[in-house]
C-alpha cells in the first residue's frame, strides 16, 4: 500500500506541536465561528466525521475513500489547518496526485505554526514521491528544527529522518544512472481498480499465480455500501496462462485454496506444482497445496520448523525442493521480518529454521524473498539497506560459502513507492513485481520487467538421447511448436540477470504403447557427489514435468513408474553453458519381454570395463528393480562404436556387460536372473559417421527375457 507505513503521520507527529496554541487565523468547526449558518456547520461536521473515520483506519485506500467527505467539508471551512493538513496526508496516497496536497499543507502553515513540523514532514513526502529529492531534503531538514533534544524520542526520531534524507540522496544517484529495462503494466485483462500484489511464476514463464483484493462475483453482487473501501473485501488467489503472447483472464481458484476469508498465496515451486500459503492460524502461518491432476489438494501446514507464534509470510523453494526461504519477525521486539531458511533432513522433513543473518539483515524489514531456479541468486524487498524510498527490490548472489552484500535493483524498478514481490522465471529474461505507478489501474498493480541482453535462440532437443555437454547448441526438434508459449520461449537473459544460468527441461511422460500420461518421479543425481540431489512427480493428469538444473554439474535422470521399466539419461551441463530449455517426451515401457532400457549414467574409462563411482546410482536402480520384480530376467548387453576391431569391441563390450552382472550378484541379486553379452558394434542406434553418433552407440543397455 502507498506509504502506508508513514514513519511520521499526523498522530504521530502530534508530540512535536504539543503546547503550540493555534495562530489567530485558524479557524475550528465550531458554532460560535459560524452564528449564520448552523445547517452547513452541521452537514459539514457530519461530513467531517465520516471522512476522519475513514481516515483513521489503516490502508491508503480508507485514506482515498475520505477525500470526498474532507473536501466537502473543507468548502464550508477551508481554514481549518488540521483539516487541510489531513487533507494534504490523503492526497499523497492518491496516486498522480501527490502534488495537490501541496496547496492544503502550505495553507496549514500560513493558518497554524503549530502544523510546521507534521507539514514540512509531509511537503518532504510529497517531493520525495515526485522526485524533487532537494526540495524534500530541504523540508525534512527544516523538520530537526522542531525535536526536542530532551524528548526520549528524540535518537529515534532524528534516525528517521536522516533515514529519509539518505532516501532522497540514494534516489538521486540511482535515477542518474537507470538500469537498461522494459517495465510494463501487464493491462487490464490482469490488473483492476482494487489491488494486486504477490505475483508467482513457474519457472518457464507459463503460469501466473497473484493475490487480488477485488470483490469476487458473490461480493459484487451486494448492494453498493457493503464494503466502504478496497481494504474491506477478503483477499482471494487469482490465476492466469500466457498464451499467445497474452495472459489469458484470471480465474479465482475454487476451494480448497480459497476461502470466505483471507487468503493469499505466499510462493509457489518452479514446477508450479505446489502453491505455499498464508494461512490466519496464529497471527500468521505458511502452509501448502498440492496439484494432483487438475485439483488443488487441502491445505497442510509447514509444521513447527517453519512457523512460529510470531507472524510467517511469502516463501521461496529451491528448484531442488530442498531448502526454503521465507520471512518472519519472530524474535524482534520491533516487529521488523527478516530472511529465514530451512533444509530438509535425510527423510524429507524441514529442520528448524535459521536466520539468513548478514549482510542481508538490514535491522529494517525484509518482506519478500525470492530465490531463483539457479539456487545462487536471492532477490529481496526491504526498507533498509540503501533504498530509495518505502519498499525496494535488491539482490544478492550466494559466492565461496556466504551471500554477497545487496545490491538495490535500481530505478526504474525501484521508485520512492513500495516496490514488492519480486519473481523472476528461469531464463532470467522476465521478472515479475507489484509496484504502485501512475499508469496503474488503481492500487497495487502487476508488472513485468524485461532485461534488456543479447537474444539467443531458445534450445530444444526431442531426441532419444539428449545430448551431454549442452553447452553446445541443439537442433531444433518438431516438439518445438508443442511447449506452451511463455515468457521464456522467446529469448535467453542477460548475462546480468542472474549470477548462475540453469537448463530447464520439461516435457511430458508417457505409457510407450497406450500414449496416456503417467504419474512418474523423476530423480535428479549429481554423479559427481553420486547422490540423489532432487525428487520431483510428474503431473497426474498431464503427464508434464518440468525442472531446473542449474550450469556445473554432470546429471544424472531417472524416470520411474509403476509396472513400467526405469528411464535412464545423462545431463552433463558445463558451467559455461548459458541459460537454454530442452523439451523432452519420454515414453516408458511397461516390465514385458523384448523392452529394453538404455543405461545412459553407467560410465566406463576409455577402453575398459571398469565402471566410475559415479555409475553407482544407475547401478542401485537395475538392482531396485529386480528387488521388486522377483521374477524379472533380464540381459545386460554392452555395445560399442566401430572405431577398432570387431573382435577387440566384441571383447570390450562382453566384459563391460559382466561386469553390471558382477556387480548386481553382490548387491543380492540371484545369477540365475542375470545374462550378459556383448555386440561390439553389431547393433547400432545411431550413425558413426559423427562423434555425436558414435557416443550413442558406446552404451550399456538391459532387455527383459522372462517375466
Amino acid at each position: 500500500m502507498k506509504k502506508c507505513l508513514l514513519y511520521y503521520t499526523v498522530a504521530s507527529l502530534a508530540l512535536l506541536c504539543a503546547n503550540v496554541v493555534f495562530a489567530q487565523q485558524n479557524v475550528e468547526f465550531e458554532k460560535k465561528n459560524f452564528p449564520n449558518d448552523r445547517e452547513g456547520l452541521k452537514k459539514a461536521m457530519q461530513q467531517l466525521e465520516l471522512g476522519r473515520e475513514q481516515y483513521n483506519k489503516q490502508g491508503a485506500s480508507h485514506k482515498v475513500a475520505a477525500l470526498p467527505y474532507l473536501l466537502h467539508a473543507n468548502n464550508f471551512n477551508p481554514n481549518n489547518a488540521e483539516l487541510n493538513v489531513i487533507i494534504g496526508d490523503c492526497y499523497i496516497r492518491l496516486i498522480g496526485e501527490e502534488e495537490q496536497a501541496v496547496q492544503y499543507l502550505e495553507k496549514a502553515i500560513a493558518l497554524s505554526p503549530a502544523m510546521k513540523p507534521t507539514a514540512y514532514w509531509l511537503l518532504g513526502e510529497v517531493y520525495h514521491l515526485t522526485y524533487e529529492f532537494d526540495k524534500a531534503i530541504q523540508h525534512f531538514n527544516l523538520c530537526k528544527n522542531f525535536l526536542n533534544a530532551k524528548s526520549k524520542t528524540y535518537a529515534e526520531d532524528l534516525q528517521r529522518i536522516n533515514k529519509r534524507i539518505a532516501e532522497c540522496e540514494t534516489g538521486k544517484e540511482l535515477v542518474k544512472n537507470p538500469v537498461n529495462v522494459f517495465i510494463d503494466n501487464l493491462g487490464k485483462v490482469v490488473n483492476t481498480s482494487y489491488s494486486e500484489y504477490g505475483p508467482l511464476i513457474n519457472a518457464d514463464g507459463s503460469t501466473l499465480y497473484f493475490t487480488s483484493s477485488r470483490p469476487s462475483e458473490a461480493e459484487s453482487s451486494l448492494e453498493e455500501g457493503a464494503f466502504s473501501s478496497e481494504e474491506d473485501y477478503p483477499e482471494d488467489i487469482y490465476v492466469t496462462h500466457r498464451k499467445d503472447g497474452e495472459w489469458t483472464t484470471p480465474e479465482r481458484l475454487h476451494s480448497p485454496i480459497n476461502t470466505p476469508d483471507n487468503d493469499a498465496a505466499a510462493g509457489i515451486s518452479p514446477s508450479g506444482d505446489m502453491l505455499f500459503l498464508f494461512l490466519p492460524e496464529n497471527g500468521g502461518d505458511l502452509g501448502y497445496a498440492t496439484l494432483n491432476g487438475a485439483t488443488w489438494m487441502p491445505k497442510k501446514s509447514l509444521g513447527n520448523a517453519i512457523n512460529s507464534p510470531a507472524h510467517e509470510a511469502n516463501a521461496s523453494l529451491s528448484s531442488d525442493g530442498q531448502t526454503l526461504y521465507f520471512v518472519s519477525n519472530r524474535n524482534n521486539p520491533n516487529g521488523y521480518h527478516q530472511i529465514y531458511y530451512s533444509n530438509r533432513d535425510a527423510k524429507g522433513a524441514w529442520m528448524p529454521a535459521k536466520p539468513i543473518g548478514a549482510p542481508i539483515a538490514s535491522g529494517y524489514d525484509e518482506r519478500t524473498v525470492f530465490i531463483h531456479t539457479n539456487g545462487k541468486t536471492l532477490y529481496f524487498t526491504s526498507n533498509g539497506h540503501n533504498t530509495m524510498g518505502g519498499y525496494d527490490i535488491f539482490r544478492s548472489d550466494f559466492e565461496n560459502g556466504r551471500w554477497t552484500t545487496p545490491v538495490n535493483m535500481g530505478y526504474p524498478i525501484n521508485t520512492p513507492e513500495d516496490d514488492r514481490f519480486f519473481t523472476l522465471n528461469a531464463s532470467g529474461r522476465y521478472a515479475y513485481f507489484s509496484s504502485f505507478r501512475k499508469d496503474g489501474f488503481g492500487l497495487h498493480d502487476l508488472y513485468r520487467i524485461t532485461f534488456i541482453g543479447d537474444e539467443k535462440p531458445v534450445i530444444n532437443v526431442a531426441e532419444d538421447n539428449l545430448i551431454a555437454y549442452m553447452q553446445k547448441p541443439l537442433a531444433e526438434a518438431s516438439v518445438a511448436q508443442k511447449q506452451p508459449q511463455a515468457d521464456s520461449a522467446a529469448t535467453a537473459a542477460p548475462t546480468t540477470a542472474i549470477a548462475k544460468p540453469v537448463t530447464l527441461l520439461k516435457g511430458v511422460i508417457r505409457d510407450a504403447e497406450t500414449r496416456k500420461p503417467l504419474s512418474a518421479n523423476i530423480e535428479i543425481t549429481d554423479n559427481e557427489m553420486n547422490k540423489v540431489i532432487a525428487s520431483f512427480t510428474s503431473n497426474s493428469e498431464t503427464g508434464s514435468y518440468m525442472v531446473a538444473l542449474p550450469s556445473g554439474r554432470n546429471y544424472g535422470l531417472a524416470v520411474k513408474a509403476p509396472s513400467h521399466l526405469f528411464y535412464s539419461e545423462n545431463i552433463d551441463i558445463r558451467d559455461n553453458t548459458e541459460y537454454q530449455e530442452a523439451y523432452k517426451e519420454i515414453d516408458l515401457n511397461e516390465i514385458l519381454v523384448g523392452n529394453r532400457v538404455v543405461l545412459n549414467n553407467i560410465f566406463f574409462q576409455f577402453g575398459k570395463s571398469e565402471f566410475s563411482e559415479a555409475s553407482t546410482t544407475e547401478l542401485k536402480n537395475i538392482a531396485t528393480l529386480l528387488n521388486d520384480q522377483s521374477k524379472l530376467r533380464i540381459e545386460i548387453s554392452g555395445h560399442t562404436d566401430n572405431v577398432g576391431s570387431a573382435e577387440v569391441n566384441k571383447m570390450l563390450s562382453e566384459a563391460r556387460a559382466k561386469a553390471v552382472v558382477a556387480y548386481l550378484v553382490e548387491a543380492g541379486i540371484a545369477a540365475n536372473r542375470l545374462t550378459y553379452v556383448g555386440y561390439g558394434f553389431d547393433q547400432p542406434v545411431a550413425s558413426n559417421a559423427t562423434a555425436e553418433g558414435r557416443a550413442a552407440n558406446r552404451r550399456t543397455e538391459f532387455k527383459v527375457i522372462e517375466n
